[in-house]
């Protein structure tokens, strides 16, 4: 991944807390969120509100300074490695390409991050792609020591429960590649969701905000273990 300056930038979020005035960024230009246009038939534009908002937040909670939009990107494309993460959502079937599965598959190895949220449907299809992606992996609980539910804000018992479907408690799934979180699987949670504009689903201020806060979480953790390239 580009930017060397990210993984510093973050060590100074910790340092000083959400409440920072300190602007960060790396001379390769300003990190944002890359929503992965998959095919199948999902709606891997759910939620149009969401992202942006999440980037908003990013950027007055911590000393980072990032592009206020998301840009829309097939794993294919040769400018994959400027995105130091990745997201992935939708209600219904994912279907890649052999190509695909080669680009994802190289770009995780190399240092990037993906995160996937499950907006209720996805969840089948998903996995039998990212078994063609690392048919040797398995998705596993991410502890709770983790430092991706700590590295801002806490999260002593995980992933927070956004929406309700199925009855099931919130799971933070994911991959590791050489002990590196590479893939982070929000399941049973509905964080998207909980990132859009208030009048979208009703949810409580206090919802919001846990959704919210895990969504920071996540993108610092993805930029402080990015792989300088």
């Amino acid at each position: 991944m580009k930017g060397a300056g990210w993984p510093f930038a973050i060590a100074l979020v910790v340092a000083t807390g959400p409440s920072a005035s300190a602007q960060v960024t790396s001379s390769a230009g300003l990190p944002t969120i890359g929503r992965v246009h998959y095919d199948g038939g999902g709606d891997w534009y759910a939620n149009p509100s969401s992202l942006p908002n999440l980037l908003q937040a990013i950027a007055e909670r911590s000393p980072l300074r990032v592009s206020p939009r998301p840009a829309d990107v097939r794993l294919t494309e040769p400018d994959l490695a400027d995105y130091p993460f990745l997201y992935i959502t939708g209600h219904g079937n994912i279907s890649l390409s052999d190509r695909e599965v080669v680009a994802l598959r190289e770009y995780l190895r190399a240092g990037g991050f993906l995160h996937v949220d499950d907006n209720y449907g996805l969840d089948s299809s998903f996995r039998r792609e990212i078994r063609r992606v690392f048919p040797d992996a398995e998705l596993t609980d991410v502890p709770l020591s983790h430092p991706v539910y700590r590295i801002l804000y806490r999260f002593p018992d995980g992933l927070p429960k956004i929406h309700e479907h199925d009855g099931l408690p919130a799971r933070g799934l994911g991959i590791f590649l050489d002990g590196r979180l590479a893939l982070f699987y929000s399941y049973q949670s509905d964080l998207g969701d909980g990132w859009e504009d208030p009048e979208v689903h009703n949810d409580p201020p206090e919802v919001r905000e846990q959704a919210i806060r895990m969504g920071v979480n996540l993108f610092l953790f993805a930029l402080s273990s990015a792989t300088p390239r």
